[in-house]
């Protein structure tokens, strides 16, 4: 009998697609006809990767390259991935999307830029037989699998190590929240995390949605933010992430802080990293990307070729727009000075010579990097 693959956008059990077999439909149902997933091509499957930006030095560094190799490897090298990188615009993501359609990529994994205005996109993908991995955040539409860290975790992680730096001095002065783009549902669950630990015991003077994560913009509002409050009344800055940390950094030394209250940040960067050795920066949350990378690409793989998803997935997660979908929640981990050797040294994101520089030398020996 004649049959052909369907997806469908119901809410799906944990850990498997729900995926069904349907006979050739009516004219009405024509437009909604999805191909059959990696039919007749084995390893030999086109991976769409679409990234949201390259002023953040993980995707470049660490995601693509991760997610290309474990591509590879899951296909003996016959998997071949196209990527694309939207540098902050929703829209060139959007274009993105289509590209890779008439491309008749296999599978697509998506990194949204805008989490709402990509739902369009995810939509088209899906009418055209393309599946969809939600990759870092949780896009809207039709997605088929989603993996990320546990963001609001992150927060958390990031509002308790402030409290621990700020230990019983905690009131006697503000904090400033320095968030994340509003455009980007993580930086919403990341201030969500925060606010759940840090409410009631710190004051909050100043808080912003720093646009588009950018740096310039969370130092802008650090100089207004000291400004407005006094610089010797700021006794922290909660930051979602190292780019934005450097930001404030610069802004609280131009405001001439001969001592910095202590700052948090997020992903590891090897600028952030120094900053934590020179002790510019308190923290930084270091995510293990290459399990998160490595998720995406078995999804991938697996959809590509039209397999379910057990045993790949260990949960799943709801959308605004889709229930149950089958994902993959890395846990994360505070990054401090203590314990630089034991995560980003010994998993081998960064060598101890490319963090201690001459200009830091003396700081890495201070904390046992040598």
């Amino acid at each position: 009998m004649n049959t052909r693959m369907r997806r469908t956008a119901v809410a799906v059990a944990a850990g498997a697609m729900a995926v069904s077999l349907a006979a050739c439909g009516s004219a009405k149902e024509a437009g909604d006809k999805t191909k059959e997933s990696g039919a007749g091509k084995g390893d030999a499957i086109k991976v769409g990767l679409l990234l949201p930006e390259n002023q953040t030095a993980r995707y470049e560094k660490f995601d693509k390259p991760l997610i290309e190799k474990k591509v590879a490897e899951l296909t003996g090298g016959k998997g071949q991935v196209v990527y694309a990188n939207a540098k902050q615009d929703a829209t060139t993501q959007n274009s993105q999307v289509d590209t890779m359609i008439t491309n008749k990529v296999d599978v697509l994994i998506v990194d949204a830029v805008d989490s709402k205005a990509i739902a369009g996109s995810v939509k088209k993908a899906k009418d055209a037989g393309i599946p969809v991995v939600s990759y870092d955040r949780l896009a809207e539409g039709p997605i088929d699998a989603y993996t990320s860290f546990d963001n609001e975790e992150v927060g958390k992680v990031q509002g308790k190590a402030l409290l621990e730096a700020l230990g019983d001095k905690a009131k006697d002065g503000q904090i400033v929240m320095m968030n994340g783009s509003v455009t980007d549902p993580n930086a919403k669950l990341f201030k969500s995390g925060a606010h759940s630990v840090l409410d009631g015991k710190v004051n909050i003077g100043k808080e912003y949605d720093t646009v588009e994560w950018k740096p310039e913009n969370a130092n802008t509002n650090m100089a207004a933010a000291l400004s407005a409050l006094g610089k010797d009344k700021v006794i922290g800055v909660y930051s979602a992430n190292d780019g934005m940390a450097g930001g404030i950094i610069t802004a609280l030394k131009a405001a001439g802080l001969s001592t910095l209250p202590p700052v948090t940040g997020q992903d590891a960067e090897l600028a952030g990293v120094q900053r934590i050795v020179a002790g510019e920066q308190f923290m930084s949350v270091y995510k293990p990307y290459a399990p998160e990378a490595e998720a995406a690409a078995k999804m991938a793989v697996a959809l590509a070729k039209g397999e379910k998803l057990e045993g790949v997935t260990t949960s799943t997660v709801d959308s605004p727009t889709t229930k149950g979908v089958p994902s993959v929640l890395i846990p994360v981990v505070s990054l401090t000075k203590n314990n630089i050797k034991d995560t980003v040294v010994k998993d081998g994101v960064y060598k101890v010579d490319e963090i201690c520089t001459d200009k830091y030398a003396a700081a890495c020996a201070t904390v046992g990097l040598k």
